[in-house]
Formats: structure tokens, sequence, C-alpha cells
């Protein structure tokens, strides 16, 4: 396939995600407030898109609190600044095993394994314009911890997504999770216009060598639109291979600290060094009211 550069290019910012990154630098957002403030930032750095998960305010860890998310968005809704709201859905599906000579029972403390409804209850609450589909089940590097997204549960949750009105975005972490998204399509449970997340270089999913990320990006459908990030010393990488394979950029603290060597970052300046590299290849970042037009968004208040 040959390569087609994308000259119109939007932003997504992850502003926090779940990992244990809010202990390793200060500028990780952790309550409602400081999670909508780096959001707002992004925006205005011009990010068209803020993903966002939720964490417990005082620890730090990750969350599936439903007032969390309700206040996140609100405080992003009340803001000067327009932006398309992209919230995570892949909390809930977590296992982790007791040990390798005896798995069961699960260890409790690793494992947060909900229903469907469950896991989309937020999204029906506060009504984003876009919520995450993980497309699939996958091995971290975190021992015996393992994502865990059945064929049976991903076409629950995404026929939920669709119902809402809200689009779900395809997060594919290996060429598996892009063949059952195309299965998804193909039974109407993903409606068009379809949005996918190429999720790079997360271990064990698929590595982030160019031949490895072209293979993703040679299976995505002509009239897909896609974006694709990498994590850590590689993330400010994938803006330009993106951008030059014909899709989108995420940069965010959910997926790397630094903005250069050893100089920690905030969600404000990885969106500004993206928008530079993006500028410099002769693109043009678009904002989010082409975004919305461009993948059919509805922008809707949340449930009262």
């Amino acid at each position: 396939m040959p390569l087609a550069m994308n000259r119109d290019v939007f932003i997504t910012c992850a502003v926090t995600g779940s990992g244990d990154t809010a202990g390793k630098s200060p500028h990780v957002p952790r309550s409602p407030k400081e999670i909508a403030e780096s959001a707002i930032e992004a925006a205005k750095a011009g990010a068209a898109v803020v993903h966002c998960h939720v964490r417990d305010p005082e620890t730090g860890a990750p969350s599936r609190r439903n007032d969390l998310y309700r206040e996140v968005t609100e405080r992003i809704r009340d803001a000067e600044v327009d932006v398309v709201l992209n919230l995570t859905a892949g909390m809930g599906g977590d296992m982790t095993f007791s040990n390798v000579e005896q798995p069961l029972p699960l260890n409790p403390a690793g494992t947060d394994m909900v229903g469907a409804t469950e896991r989309v209850s937020h999204v029906a609450e506060c009504l984003p314009e876009i919520c995450t589909l993980d497309c699939g089940t996958m091995n971290f590097s975190l021992g015996d911890y393992v994502m865990t997204n059945t064929p049976s549960m991903l076409r629950a949750m995404g026929r939920m997504m669709t119902d809402l009105g809200v689009r779900p975005e395809i997060e594919a972490f290996d060429t598996g999770h892009l063949w059952f998204a195309k299965q998804l399509v193909e039974e109407g449970v993903i409606e068009n216009p379809v949005l996918i997340q190429l999720c790079m270089g997360i271990p064990w999913g698929a590595p982030d060598d160019l031949n490895t990320y072209m293979a993703m990006v040679n299976n995505v459908p002509a009239n897909w639109t896609f974006s694709a990030f990498s994590i850590g010393r590689n993330a400010m990488a994938y803006p330009a291979a993106a951008v030059l394979a014909g899709g989108n950029v995420r940069v965010g603290l959910e997926d790397n600290l630094y903005v250069a060597k050893g100089q920690l970052a905030t969600n404000a300046q990885l969106v500004d060094k993206a928008v530079t590299i993006i500028e410099s290849m002769g693109a043009r970042v678009i904002g989010p009211a082409e975004v919305r037009e461009k993948l059919k968004l509805t922008k809707r208040a949340p449930r009262s």
C-alpha cells in the first residue's frame, strides 16, 4: 500500500491513564479537578480530543467511580475551550491469577471483573462523544495480570455504546484485535464512520518497530479513521510516523512522562510538541468542530 500522508490531523491527548505513573511525575493529574484542568490546558495547546480515565483523588489508584467521571466531564464541559470528550471504557476487565502453580482462585488485589452494563455505566451517565473499546484480551508486563475482553463482552459493550449514540474508539493492541474489530463492523455492532487507535509498543502486544506498525496500518480499511501512538522513549517519534502513514496523533501522560530526555512534561507541553512536529511536516492541526464533522459526533449534555 503506498503511503498517503494525512494533511489534516487531529490530536488526542491521553490525560492520565490508569498505570502506576501518578507517583513518578508531579504532573500526572489525580483528582477530577486536576484531570479536567490538565485536559483543558491540552485543548488550549491544540488537542481536539481528550481521552480521560479517573483516579482515586487520595491514592492516585485507577478508579471506575461514576461520580468522578461525572465531575471530570462537567468541569471540561463548563470550560471556555471546546474539546471532544473521550472516556475510557477499558476498566473492569482486569484479571490477576494467584501464581503459576495454583492460578485459582484469582488474586483479588489485582482483579476487577464486572459485567458489560457496569463497565459502560459511566458512559451512559456522562454521554461523551467517544469512548474506548479495547478490542481483545492481552498479557501485560505485570506477571500474572491479563487484560480480559472476551468476544461476547465486546459485542455487548459495543452494542451499548452504539445504542447510546457514543462513537466507539476501537483500541487495537495487536493484529488479532484489528481482525476482530472488522468482525464487529461486519456484524453492525460498530457503525460507520469507524474510529480506531493503534496502540503500539505496549508489552506484550504489537511492538512499535516500523515493520509491525505498517502491518497494522495496512490492515486498517481505507474508509476507517485511525490514530496511532507508542509509549516511553518512542512516544514523541510516533506523531511523525502516524501522520506519514495517513493517521492522526495521540500523546499524553498516559503514554509518556517526558517531553525530552530527563525533562518531565505536562500534557500541554506534549501536545504543543506534537503540534510543532505536525506543522513542520506541512500538515494542518484540526480542531474539535472538524473532528465532530468528520466522525459524525454528537455533543450532548449528560443525563440529569
